[in-house]
Order: C-alpha cells, then structure tokens, then sequence
C-alpha cells in the first residue's frame, strides 16, 4: 500500500514537472516569435488593433517623431512613443500597443529625453505600455503592415449634362446608410440629404479590395466582408487607373524625407480607400457631432473651430471624390498635422504696410529654425510668416532690407540683404527654401551673423540698424549667453520670438535658462515675443513689424564707440610748454580717432584751461572724423596758471548741459599738476549730472586730486604718468575701460 502511494506520489510529480517544462518550452517558443519593428515604424502602419513588438535600441532620435503624451496619435513612431512614455528606455525592448479612436488636442511635451509635438487632431491613436500580454489575448506573431502602393486614377472627362443628371440622381439615392472607410475602423455617417464635395474631382471606378474591418477595442478580427465592385459614373468607358506613385511632392522638395514615409503610405492608403467604397464614409475615429467641432489645443491658448472630418459633395455635383488633386499638390498636406482649422491654414499674405519706407531703414536677417523637432507643417507655417513680414515691411533699397539664415546643427545663408529689394521676389525664394534638418544651434548661428552675416559684399548699409529675428522652436540645444554679448557688441539688435516655450514641467530640461533675457538686446520685453502655437505665428507679424522699425528704440545699434558725447578738458597752463602741449594734442587725437563720428554717433568737444577757460569747439560744431582731428590740430597753447575746479565746471556748463539725452558723457581731463582751487565740488556736481570722468595726470599732478576728479571706481578712471612722451600708452586703456564699462551697463 506505502509503495503504491510513493509511486503514484512519483507520478504525479513527474506529471506536473513534464507539464511545467512543456509550459516554459511554449512561453519561451511564444518569445521567440514576438515580431521585431524599426525605430521609424509608426503605429498606424500596422494594420493589427494590439500587438506586441521588440523595439531596437537607439530609437530615442529627432527624426522619430511623437505626437502626443500619454495618448499618441498614430502618426508617431510607436518605439520613440514607448521611450517617451517610459516603457522602454534607449536600449530597446518589447511594448504592447493598443489601437483607440482619434483624438483632439495632442499634448506635446519634453519626457525620457524624447520631445513630442503637439497635434490638432488626428483619426487614430494609441496608448503604448510595457511589453506584457494581456491575459486572454493572442497576439499576433506576424504583424500585418498596410501597403504603402496606390494607384492614382485621372480625373473623369467633363460629362454631357445629361449624364451629369443621371449621376446625381444615383448619387443623392445613395446617401444614407454608408460609411467611407479610413484605415481599418468602419464609422457610419447616416445622411437625408447630399451635402458639399471640394469642386475638383476624381472618378473612383477601380473596384473595391477584400478588407478586414476591426474594432479598435477588440483583438480579435471581425469576418473579412467583400464588397461588390461599385461605380460613380454612368459612362460607358472605365477611367484606366494609372500607374502607382513613386514619390510623394513635398513643399520645397521633389522628394520625401525619411521620417515622413509613412505619411505617403498613409496618402496612398487614402487614395486606394476612395477608389469604389461608396460616397458617404467618415474618417476613422473622428465624431461629427457639433460639440467635437470646437477644439481647444493644449497650449495654445485659444478656441479654434476644426472642420468635420468627412468629405462632401454639392448637391448636383459628379460624385467624383476629390482626393488625388488635393493630396499631391504642392504645399502643405493635411496629413502632416491631422485636420487643420480655418485658421490655421489662413496663408494669405498680408498687405504691406510700408513700400520702401525710409524712417523704417533696417538691414534685418532672421535667423529661420530648421531643426528636425519643428516638423515639416511647422516650418511651411514659418516660411509662411517670413513672406507676411516681408510684405508688412515693404522690403525695398529705400527702406529695409532682409535676408534669412537657416540653423540647425549648423547655420547657412539662403540669401543676404542685396539678393531681393521686393517682397514678390522675397516670397519666391522664401517658398523653396528646404528644411535643414538637425538640432536648434542658436547661440552657433547668432556667432555665424555676427562674424559673416554684416559685411558690405552682403548688402550692409552702415548707417541703417543692424537687427537680427531669431525665431526659435521651444529652446536652443546650445548656449546663447556669450555669442549674444558680442553681437550686442558689435551693435546688432537681438529679438527673440519663441513659439511653444518650454512648459513648467519642461523647464529642467532647457540647457541656458532665462536663455532669451540672455541674448535680447534689453530685459524690458520690447525685444522678445512668446507665441502659444506655431499656428497662431500669423497674429505677431504687425506687432514685430512695428518694434523692429522703432529705429529710437533700437539701442543696441549704440556701441561705445558711436553712442557718446566726449569733452576733453585740457590743461594749457605755463608748466606744460608748448612742444609738450603738442603731444597732448597728439593724444587727444589718436583717442578720438578710434571712434565713430558723426552728428548721429559719437560727437567731440573740446575746453582748454588755465586761470581762464576757453571753448575750443562745442558738440555739434563738426560732424566728421577729418574735420575733428584738423579742429584738434589747430588749438593753440594758450599759458597761464592751473584753476582745474573752474575748468570742470565750465565744461558741464558749456558742453554738458548741450549733450543729447541718448548719449553718454564723458570728460577726459588731462592734467600736470595741482589745481589752484578746489575740484572736489565741481566735480561732485559733475558726476551727479550723469558725466562719466577720467583724469589723466603727468609729473606734477597730484594723485588725491586725480582720483576726485575722477568716477568712481577711481582706480579703474584715473590714470598716471611722468612723463608726456608716454602719454600714448594710455590710449588703448583709456578705450577699453570705455567699452567695458559700456558693455556692462543694465540690459533694461
């Protein structure tokens, strides 16, 4: 009896472990077959409504692109999609895709290094989880891909009116009750009446292919149905469809790009499904009801009305469908982006507000974002608001002039400020400028303006602002603090105008924060524009029109070598002599000859003192560099005792007070020995007045004197030297300490 029992015990054991290898022999067979997809593989190019599939590693790439966050339309690479969402990371890996109805107000976001952008609408989507089965779920070891071929038919020739009545009567009984299919999801549209159809048309006479219809919720497919072959036109002679596409026609490119593939698969599959499905089927996934028309995008800030996604006809029109001459025209497809508003393909270009105005005399290059995250729809939306500033402007020789300078990895010139002198030329060029592609290198292409951008062989004018527009998509991927500081430098104009910033939980991501207050020419945001959407760009072209031609308000064009009015107070006393009068001639010289002079840029005055003062010339009397120097050359020595208190007050009268309020004051005082009266007060009131002091001493001059006279800090203002001969030493510090203290002045 024991022994039966051990036996039977041993039985069943064995049993249950033979049972448990043949189960893990079968998960582990199961594992082998989990089909593998590219990096570039979007979710709605496979036909299954679940599925579960291995990603590679090295998915996490701009050109993979995700729309959406949590929710993605299917449009997306569903590997990036699952880097995005946090199943897998950049190593790759199995995830589960389920299949779901379109949605509206696709969310973009910044997650596990992936940037999504956001999306209008779309007809599918799809959530995306780790790589783990459902229990009850069979899942497919094969995946089913939707061809990407299409067969494009021309469209019918015009018919007799007679068969146009008959056509109508077959099209108007034939309304109800039909649904037009798009993708793999069947949605019925029951209709009473015909209803509007795009003019242009096309005959669908190729009969209709074997379909399997799924349901978006289910795994398991529904009875494949045939339907009978159907026509749309009584004439007696079938339209020959004509040999498929080989190419997609893109807005400025004959050809597609990689990561755009699916969007012409997806095109053709719209081609193939309106060729004999019927008349009245809606798009997948997308609801007709009224309250579904009104959509408010994330972000975007404001409500917009989004189209019905169905095609109509007009009553008494050929029930052609209108889909081969929409989709391949040049231009941006509707299938870039979803359905897009009324709104958002307002294209037109404005009016111009100004032909060759010459009070709006700008040389302005726009720093155009080419990088891969803006998207192909985005950045035909950028070009097209280029051409709306470029008829605001009124681009022309006589007023302002415009060139573009596309970023990416790397900035290129499309065209600089002499190439067009008309904004009918500007929007032909503009129009076929091709996406560069790569990341958004600002801070590389604001050092690429500033050093080769400016130049005379480029069309620069000299005396007209120098303004650059650096449009940017979210943030730069480099730095922009310090190649801005230079080009501030040099006297360019720095706006910024930013569509969809970083949001607050992206903000960690940025690389320079306050990236934008870094690089304007001022902080008091007349220099920068945040745009909520890129198709909402259109509303800031007046705005930005008006500030770049405040030309009064463009003060970066101010450098610290043409922005000053400069007063030299010279020492003519008895102990200076005359052949050393000369070399303080002489360097009064060599220092004005290093700036810019003209009535509108740097101006010099001149004072020399001795008990007496005298007014050499004043701020507005020459207006030129050569005229200055010979006015410098031909002071005379004048001899006497030293009163420099007196002297300093006669040049805040005499010269100061005459200075124009957008320029800085500045007095260089040069000395050789002790004033016979007090200059603490005089200059006191001086420096109270906003003028800027240096003093320059030589042999005799008294060092507690020099350092009154001069603004704090009195170190870095008051200079020293025994001697006249060495006076030249001081000229290129003299020059820089006026720069730098420039260039460090308040941004506000």
């Amino acid at each position: 009896m024991k022994a039966s029992v051990i036996a039977t015990f041993f039985g069943v054991l064995l049993t249950c472990t033979y049972a448990a290898k043949e189960a893990t022999k079968k998960t582990k067979k199961a594992e082998l077959y989990i089909p593998q997809i590219d990096c570039d593989v979007k979710a709605g190019k496979i036909i299954n409504p679940e599925f579960i599939a291995k990603c590679p590693p090295g998915c996490q790439d701009v050109k993979y692109r995700v729309y959406g966050t949590d929710i993605y339309a299917s449009f997306s690479s569903a590997c990036s999609a699952a880097i995005h969402s946090g199943a897998i990371d950049n190593t790759g890996g199995k995830i589960l895709v389920q299949k779901v109805a379109g949605h509206a107000g696709y969310r973009g976001s910044f997650s596990n290094g992936v940037r999504s952008l956001s999306l209008p609408r779309w007809r599918e989507s799809f959530p995306v989880s780790e790589g783990k089965p459902r229990k009850g779920v069979t899942y497919p070891s094969t995946l089913e891909f939707a061809s990407s071929k299409s067969t494009a038919v021309k469209p019918e020739p015009k018919k007799p009116e007679q068969d146009l009545k008959v056509t109508k009567s077959a099209a108007t009984s034939d309304t109800s009750g039909k649904a037009w299919e798009q993708g793999d999801t069947v949605r019925k549209v029951y209709q009473t009446s015909p209803v509007p159809m795009p003019t242009t048309q096309m005959a669908a006479t190729t009969p209709t292919p074997t379909t399997t219809t799924t349901d978006p919720f289910s795994t398991t497919p529904k009875p494949t149905t045939t339907p009978a072959t159907t026509r749309t036109t009584t004439d007696s002679a079938a339209a020959k469809p004509r040999p498929g596409l080989q190419r997609v026609r893109d807005t400025g490119s004959s050809s597609v790009h990689p990561a755009y593939s699916s969007v012409a698969a997806a095109a053709s599959r719209q081609v193939q499904a309106s060729q004999g499905r019927g008349l009245n089927k809606a798009f997948r996934g997308t609801s007709t009801s009224a309250s579904n028309r009104n959509i408010l995008r994330p972000n975007a800030g404001i409500q917009r009305q989004e189209p019905v996604a169905t095609v109509r006809r007009p009553a008494g029109s050929p029930a052609h469908l209108a889909i081969e001459t929409d989709l391949w025209k040049p231009g941006p497809s509707f299938f870039d982006t979803g359905f897009a508003s009324k709104e958002e393909l307002n294209l037109k270009p404005l009016e111009a507000t100004s032909q060759g105005n010459p009070s709006c005399k700008v040389d302005l290059p726009f720093l155009m974002d080419g990088s891969w995250s803006i998207g192909k729809r985005r950045f035909q939306l950028q070009k097209q608001f280029l051409i709306n500033v470029a008829h605001a402007l009124g681009i022309n020789n006589a007023g302002p002039l415009m060139g573009i300078v596309q970023y990416g990895d790397d900035p290129s010139t499309e065209f600089n400020l002499k190439t067009y002198a008309s904004p009918k030329e500007l929007r032909n060029a503009i129009e076929k400028i091709p996406q560069k592609g790569g990341l958004s290198n600002v801070g590389k292409a604001l050092s690429f303006v500033n050093k080769n951008f400016f130049s005379d062989a480029n069309g620069n004018r000299g005396g007209a602002p120098n303004v650059v527009v650096v449009m940017v998509d979210g943030w730069p991927t480099d730095r922009v603090e310090e190649a801005s500081r230079l080009a501030r430098e040099s006297g360019i104009n720095i706006f910024f105008v930013t569509i969809e910033a970083a949001a607050q939980n992206e903000k960690q991501n940025v690389i320079e924060p306050n990236f934008v207050d870094k690089a304007v020419c001022r902080t008091n945001g007349f220099y920068s524009i945040t745009v909520p959407s890129w198709f909402s760009l259109h509303k800031v072209v007046q705005p930005l029109v008006k500030r770049v031609c405040d030309i009064d308000r463009l003060v970066c064009s101010k450098t610290c070598l043409n922005s000053a009015d400069i007063g030299f107070v010279i020492d003519g006393s008895s102990s200076v002599g005359t052949s050393n009068f000369r070399t303080v001639l002489q360097f009064v010289a060599n220092i004005s000859k290093e700036f810019e002079i003209s009535d509108t840029d740097t101006r010099i005055g001149a004072i020399q003192y001795t008990y007496e003062q005298r007014l050499e010339f004043s701020f507005d009397k020459y207006s030129t560099k050569q005229d200055v120097l010979s006015a410098i050359k031909r002071i005379n020595y004048w001899s006497g005792g030293t009163s420099t208190g007196a002297a300093i007050s006669y040049a805040s009268e005499q010269l100061f007070t005459k200075s124009k309020p957008n320029k800085r004051k500045i007095m260089i005082l040069i000395t050789d020995g002790r004033s016979y009266d007090d200059v603490r007060m005089p200059a006191l009131t001086a420096h109270q007045n906003g003028v800027i002091a240096y003093s320059i001493g030589v042999a005799w001059a008294a060092q507690d004197e020099l350092e009154a006279i001069a603004t704090d800090p009195d170190k870095e203002h008051s200079f020293f030297v025994d001697e006249f001969d060495n006076l030249y030493q001081f000229v290129n510090p003299l020059i820089q300490n006026i720069c730098t203290e420039f260039n460090s002045q308040p941004r506000n």
